[in-house]
C-alpha cells in the first residue's frame, strides 16, 4: 500500500499505543466533507477522544481541498491518494482504507469510521470498515430524494392530458405562487428517484454499514425507520453545516472576495452552481439552465457562476466555451469563476445573494441556514424539507423560460427568506453526545445477541 501517505512514518505504531481500545476515524474526501466533518473532528478532539483525520484524496485540488483545510487548521493523518474513474476510486478506497483499518485492528483498536452524506467515499469507506466488522457513524444519514407529484400539479392546474406533462413542464404560464404553495404540502411529494447519480446509491449503501445514524431532520428519520433501521440508533441532530457556516459568518470581515469581485459587494445577484452529472450530460437540461443564465447576463442582471469540473466539461461538450468567455468579457456584471478555496469567502458572498440557483444538495442547506431564497435546478430534491418549509423552489431543468421566471419569483423573496431554519445549532455537540450514549451500551457494530439482549 505504498500509495498511502502518512503524516508521520510511525503513525500506525503510535496509534496502537494510545490508551483505550476505540479510535474515531473522521473521513473526508470532498469539499462538503471538509465543511461538515471538521466540526465533528474538533468536537471529538475537545472531549479527549482518540480521533484521526483521514483523506481519501477524492478532491485534491487547492480550491476544493487544500485551501479549506488550511483555513480550518486541519491536517489529515493520512491520505489514500485515490485517482481514476469512479469504479477505480471505489476499489482503491475500499482496498487502501481497509488496509489502514486492518492495521489498526491488528494493534488492538476498534475503529469507528465517520462517513458523510452521499459521497463515493461514504459508500466505499463504510464498506471498508464493515469488512472488518466495524460499523460506521453516518453523518447526514437518511437523505433520500423526493420528487413533486407532477401529475397532481397538472390536475391542480386543470390541465390533465395524457401526453401534456412535458408540455406543462415547459409552459411559460405557470402560476409560480401556486407552485410554491403546492411544494409546501408533504402529500404532494413522491419517492423512488435514483437521482442524483451516483449519490442516491452511495447514501443507501452507506446506511447498510452504519451503526449510528445522525439524521439532519425528522423526515430523514422517517425514511430510515421505513427502511427498517433501529430507532434507538437514529438521532435527529441537525446538520453540521450550520456549525461551519456560523463560524465562517463570524469571520466574514476577513473575507477578500469583495476585493476581487467588487460588483458582488452590495448583493442583488443570483448565484448559479451547476455540477450534477445528470444536468451536465443532458443537452436538454444543461442548455435550459444555460439559457436562463444567459438571459440574466444579457439583461445586465448581476450573475455569479461558480464553475466546477462538470460545468466546464459541459461547456466543451455543448460548444459553449467561446460564448461564455465572451459574455464574461463583455458584461462586467457577470462573474464567471472557479470554486473559491476559502469557505469564509463562499459564505460571505452567499449571504449577500438575492437568490441561489443550484443543483447542489449542500447549498440547499446553506441557503436555509443563511435565509437566502433557493431555486433547485432538478426534478426533485434530497433536501425536500427545505421546499416543504417554503425557502426552496424546485424547477425541472427542461425550460429556460420557466427557470428564469421561477428565479425571478424567488429573487429577494421576503416570504422565502423567512422560511424556518431547519438544521439546528450546536450540531456537532449533539452528534457526539449521541455517539457517546450509544457507545455506553456497546459497539457501533451490534450483533443480534446484543440487539436482542440475549
Amino acid at each position: 500500500m505504498e500509495q498511502i501517505t502518512f503524516r508521520r512514518p510511525d503513525f500506525l505504531d503510535e496509534a496502537g499505543k494510545l490508551p483505550g481500545d476505540t479510535v474515531h476515524l473522521i473521513l473526508i474526501a470532498t469539499k462538503p466533507d471538509i465543511i461538515k466533518q471538521i466540526p465533528l473532528y474538533r468536537e471529538l478532539q475537545a472531549r479527549g477522544h482518540a480521533v484521526f483525520l483521514g483523506h481519501t484524496g477524492q478532491h485534491y485540488d487547492e480550491n476544493l481541498s487544500g485551501g479549506m483545510l488550511r483555513e480550518f487548521g486541519a491536517v489529515p493523518d493520512f491520505n489514500l491518494n485515490v485517482r481514476g474513474t469512479m469504479c477505480e476510486v471505489v476499489s482503491q478506497i475500499i482496498g487502501r482504507l481497509g488496509h489502514v483499518i486492518g492495521e489498526l485492528k491488528a494493534r488492538g483498536k476498534t475503529v469507528i469510521p465517520y462517513v458523510h452524506g452521499d459521497t463515493t467515499t461514504a459508500m466505499a469507506a463504510s464498506n471498508a470498515g464493515y469488512c472488518h466488522a466495524f460499523a460506521s457513524v453516518h453523518v447526514e444519514s437518511g437523505i433520500r430524494t423526493l420528487t413533486p407529484d407532477y401529475g397532481s400539479w397538472q390536475l391542480a392546474c386543470g390541465n390533465w392530458q395524457p401526453k401534456a406533462k412535458s408540455q406543462l413542464l415547459q409552459a411559460g404560464d405557470w402560476d409560480i405562487a401556486a407552485w410554491h404553495q403546492f411544494l409546501q404540502d408533504r402529500k404532494n411529494w413522491k419517492n423512488g428517484s435514483l437521482e442524483p447519480y451516483p449519490e442516491q446509491f452511495n447514501t443507501r449503501c452507506s446506511e447498510a454499514a452504519t451503526g449510528v445514524h445522525l439524521a439532519p431532520v425528522e423526515l430523514d428519520r422517517e425514511f430510515l425507520l421505513g427502511e427498517g433501521f433501529p430507532d434507538d440508533r437514529i438521532a435527529v441532530v441537525g446538520n453540521s453545516v450550520v456549525d461551519a457556516t456560523q463560524e465562517a459568518l463570524s469571520k466574514s470581515a476577513q473575507a477578500t472576495v469583495f476585493d476581487r469581485y467588487p460588483v458582488l459587494a452590495d448583493g442583488d445577484f443570483v448565484r448559479f452552481c451547476i455540477h450534477r452529472r445528470e444536468n451536465c450530460i443532458s443537452p436538454k437540461r444543461f442548455l435550459a439552465i444555460y439559457e436562463a443564465l444567459k438571459t440574466f447576463v444579457v439583461e445586465g442582471r448581476k450573475v455569479l457562476l461558480i464553475s466546477m469540473y462538470q460545468t466546464e466539461a459541459a461547456f466543451d461538450r455543448f460548444g459553449l466555451r467561446e460564448e461564455v468567455q465572451r459574455l464574461a468579457k463583455e458584461h462586467p456584471t457577470f462573474v464567471y469563476s472557479p470554486v473559491w478555496p476559502e469557505y469564509r469567502d463562499v459564505v460571505a458572498a452567499m449571504s449577500r445573494a438575492a437568490v441561489c440557483a443550484t443543483d447542489s444538495g449542500s447549498m440547499q442547506e446553506e441557503m436555509n441556514a443563511l435565509g437566502v431564497p433557493c431555486v433547485t435546478l432538478r426534478f426533485g430534491s434530497d433536501r425536500s424539507e427545505s421546499a416543504i418549509a417554503g425557502g426552496n423552489l424546485i424547477v425541472p431543468p427542461v425550460s429556460g423560460e420557466v427557470i428564469r421566471r421561477i428565479i425571478e419569483f424567488a429573487w429577494n423573496n421576503d416570504d422565502m427568506r423567512r422560511a424556518p431554519k431547519l438544521y439546528g445549532k450546536d450540531v456537532s455537540k449533539k452528534s457526539i453526545d449521541f455517539v457517546e450514549e450509544v457507545l455506553k451500551t456497546g459497539r457501533a457494530f451490534r450483533t443480534d445477541e446484543e440487539r436482542l439482549s440475549m
